[in-house]
């Protein structure tokens, strides 16, 4: 058995497209839809506990608000978010927002190696395609072999669909795939699949823990910016390369 796979999240993982994507745009869609509301970073770590963006304004309104009033909160919902989608893409396309330190040199190590590349994530296909478009450019989506988003299954993270749709679409067993992740939720929804992650945290996942992944990091590093190793062992490595994942695959497995 060998690493055939590697699933990758895309909120605080690839990018961190929580702070200065997704945050500004729901501000950004509450601006422009005449509501008071406006979400500080301190906030959107406590909603962030909540997977989707349609559910996350709903428990906003249902638990932080005593008196705000709307027909039908499903429509709200999702009438407001499409609009915060409207924004994000806006956002993309303004190329503000890049990857994280080492995803795109371990994306290319990886295809250079003949393992694919998928994604696992509760975010929508359309978010997906902006970030990867505006920051590897619109081939970039021809190299992963499957995208896996939130439309895409029925429950979200911290259920494990659309991990478990991933992996079948790959046609790949749990033990032939490593999972990058940033956060509790996707950690959570990777195990109940069978899966094995290395974490990278971000500000708003830091506090989070991880006791079973392979590796918890700041982010995958380069040969110039080392990776901080926050648990387990990096077996002398600087960076998360391809050699350093098959040594963490034989620790594993």
């Amino acid at each position: 058995m060998s690493i055939k796979a590697l699933i990758f999240d895309v909120d605080g993982t690839i990018s961190n497209t929580e702070k200065h994507g997704h945050l500004v745009a729901f501000n950004k869609s509450f601006q422009f839809s005449g509501l008071d509301w406006n979400w500080s970073s301190d906030l959107y770590r406590e909603l962030l506990e909540v997977t989707g963006g349609k559910l996350r304004i709903k428990y906003y309104v249902e638990n932080y608000l005593d008196h705000f009033d709307v027909d039908d909160l499903d429509k709200f919902a999702l009438e407001l978010h499409q609009l915060k989608t409207n924004f994000y893409v806006e956002l993309m396309n303004e190329g503000k927002i890049p990857l994280r330190t080492g995803v795109e040199r371990l994306f290319t190590e990886a295809r250079e190696n003949g393992i694919q590349l998928a994604i696992a994530t509760t975010t929508s296909l359309v978010n997906v395609e902006a970030l990867i478009t505006n920051t590897l450019g619109s081939d970039a989506l021809s190299w992963f072999s499957v995208i896996g988003a939130g439309e895409m299954v029925k429950n979200l993270k911290p259920a494990p669909d659309v991990f478990e749709y991933v992996l079948d679409q790959l046609k790949l067993s749990p033990k032939e795939c490593i999972v990058f992740e940033d956060s509790l939720n996707g950690y959570v929804a990777l195990r109940k699949a069978g899966l094995n992650t290395v974490i990278t945290v971000n500000e708003y996942t830091s506090h989070q823990k991880f006791d079973d992944a392979m590796i918890v990091l700041n982010h995958l590093g380069e040969a110039e910016k080392p990776f901080s190793v926050i648990n387990g062992d990096n077996f002398g490595y600087s960076y998360v390369s391809i050699d350093f994942l098959k040594k963490l695959y034989e620790r594993f497995y």
